[in-house]
């Protein structure tokens, strides 16, 4: 596939889809510019080579058209600072005005579309609307890698109403790093899940099998393996109907000499909330009408001391209910032990979603080696799925 680096946009009108799908507070303002300064990149090399940039995102979940709080608008004098530059906007993706703006763009000029999901279509992978969108640009490029799992009308279909698709920076640099971990690992490599639910990352599981050789496993899933291991949780999170593919997992794992590692004990919690009464109990011993809401002290001590050993780490899913203060420590002490072992010569690829936030809340974003910008789209990329937005780039 061609890419930035091989590419001369000088005079080109460059159609990029980004990932803007940025978080705002009450009064509009962005309050993670993640998913921007990932962009930046690859727009400042169409600009440097004589191009202009057509920028077209999606933004939240608007449920029935146009929606306020959804208006890229709200990031239209963000991205005029970031590239000194007033960045002209458009308040519609497709139609006259939007059309009018692009068909004048002049070489260093950046423009920014309204949101894509305005429009049903987008999501639809809608050939009419595609084919209208590809009115803005000579050439197509796509830096959206948090969309490239989706088959919608700005990441596949429009690609196809282009001879010249590029590839951004963002999307080489996720396929490659992700490549590292799953292609070429150095040893040991250990893989931690955590999250709510198993069902939800079955086949990475079942994937990384064959791959690591050490899995850990925490947050919400670990206690459908406790169940699976014949122990109480209480209230906690459960899978019931998981239960055998738990006992299955975990005799693949003996079968393959991979070492599974589930916490040993758990900090529990009479009630959902940050302030509930709590308490340490060892794994499988949790009383009724109490649930495991963090992984213990001993627990922390055993993933710490596997993850700072090891060469290769992916790090994909929480390891308690880290939004309430008194149960982020897990999560906080994995990160640290992560920042570690990177900082011995260890490799590191954080999944996206909520341990790329934990991970950047932390302040630990520049002291790990990769952190993804979409989880769903590493996800399924690792699972060994196709991803329609990278497939569209192939020549």
């Amino acid at each position: 596939m061609k890419t930035v680096d091989t590419y001369n946009f000088s005079g080109k009108r460059a159609l990029m889809r980004v990932d803007f799908n940025v978080p705002l507070n009450e009064k509009y303002e962005i309050t993670d510019r993640t998913r921007i300064k990932a962009a930046i990149p690859t727009i400042n090399k169409i600009l440097k080579d004589g191009g202009s940039v057509v920028l077209m995102s999606h933004l939240g979940r608007p449920k029935e058209g146009p929606e306020e709080k959804f208006s890229l608008k709200h990031l239209v004098s963000d991205l005029s600072d970031t590239f000194n530059t007033k960045v002209k906007f458009a308040d519609d993706c497709i139609g006259e005005e939007a059309m009018e703006l692009s068909s004048t763009l002049k070489p260093g000029e950046i423009l920014l579309l309204e949101n894509l999901r305005f429009y049903k279509e987008e999501t639809k992978g809608d050939r009419d609307f595609s084919e209208k969108l590809s009115k803005h640009g000579d050439v197509y490029v796509n830096d959206a890698f948090g969309t490239a799992h989706r088959a919608h009308a700005s990441t596949a279909i429009v690609a196809e109403s282009f001879e010249d698709k590029i590839c951004g920076y963002l999307i080489q640099a996720e396929l490659v790093n992700a490549d590292k971990v799953l292609k070429s690992p150095e040893r040991p490599f250990t893989a931690i899940m955590g999250g709510a639910k198993v069902s939800d990352k079955i086949l990475l599981i079942e994937k990384m099998l064959d791959k690591v050789d050490n899995l850990i496993i925490g947050g919400g899933m670990s206690y459908t393996f406790a169940v699976a291991m014949g122990g109480n949780v209480g209230n906690s999170l459960l899978e019931a109907d998981k239960v055998e593919l738990c006992k299955s997992l975990l005799l693949k794992a003996k079968e393959k000499g991979v070492q599974l590692i589930l916490p040993v004990d758990s900090v529990i919690a009479d009630d959902f909330n940050n302030d509930a009464n709590r308490q340490e109990v060892k794994s499988g011993l949790i009383p009724d009408n109490w649930m495991g809401l963090d992984i213990g002290p001993e627990t922390i001590a055993l993933f710490s001391e596997v993850i700072e050993n090891s060469k290769t780490i992916l790090w994909n899913g929480p390891m308690g209910v880290f939004e309430f203060p008194n149960f982020a420590g897990g999560t906080i002490q994995v990160a640290e032990a992560v920042v570690k072992a990177t900082e011995k010569g260890g490799f590191s690829l954080i999944g996206g979603g909520d341990s790329a936030a934990a991970i950047n809340n932390l302040g630990y974003g520049d002291k790990v080696s990769h952190v993804a910008t979409g989880g769903g789209a590493l996800l399924e990329y690792m699972e060994g799925k196709t991803l329609p937005g990278v497939a569209a780039l192939e020549d």
